[in-house]
């Protein structure tokens, strides 16, 4: 009876993954369009075609199971998407907004790394070793993913930071000319060319 209880559990488990990968093929693309780093960009594009492997994956395994993989909603999945739409609907740019896809995608991989880990233990208490063995591969390539993006991080956010740095400077280059055009009264008195040079 308690082997029949895990199996549904494993079952319910497979059924939240497979719809998490497939909420996931959906967002890929929109956090590929939103990067502005051909390689985040690339690298989105990328696990997007590993995504779909991971769902094949799943499939194949419903399919020597007998059962059907649809009837589950993941809401974690969900909620962690509806994050990263709300990120890509800031008003950052550049290297920043590269900077939040990369930390919205490692929540992602985090939480599926996290998954992949609890139903490859199901399956070897069930004895379903050809199971783990596929859902293996899947969880190597999620902890590729997220290695990769930890690697990309560190660029980039080092980008993101001078980014973040020259934006300042060019809001006073942007007024400087305005108040000497006398279209706008000059708030920063004695500041010409001649000190901004120096």
């Amino acid at each position: 009876m308690a082997d029949n209880g895990l199996r549904d559990l494993y079952l319910d488990e497979l059924r939240d993954l497979h719809n998490a990968e497939n909420q996931l093929v959906k967002a890929l693309p929109k956090m590929a369009k939103a990067s502005s780093s051909d390689e985040l960009r690339e690298g989105f594009e990328q696990h997007l075609e590993q995504t779909k492997g991971h769902v094949e994956r799943l499939e194949q395994i419903f399919e020597a199971l007998d059962e059907s993989p649809k009837g589950t909603k993941c809401v974690g999945m969900e909620g962690l998407i509806k994050e990263g739409s709300e990120i890509m609907d800031e008003d950052f740019e550049g290297a920043v907004m590269d900077a939040a896809l990369i930390g919205a995608a490692q929540r992602v991989e985090h939480y599926e790394i996290a998954a992949y880990g609890t139903v490859i233990a199901f399956a070897n208490q069930l004895g379903e070793s050809e199971h783990a063995s596929l859902l293996k591969q899947t969880l190597e390539e999620e902890k590729e993913t997220d290695q990769k993006l930890t690697s990309l991080s560190d660029d980039i956010n080092s980008l993101a930071s001078s980014e973040s740095e020259g934006a300042g400077s060019e809001e006073e280059e942007v007024m400087e000319p305005e108040s000497r055009s006398g279209s706008r009264p000059a708030k920063k008195k004695g500041r010409g060319p001649s000190r901004r040079a120096a």
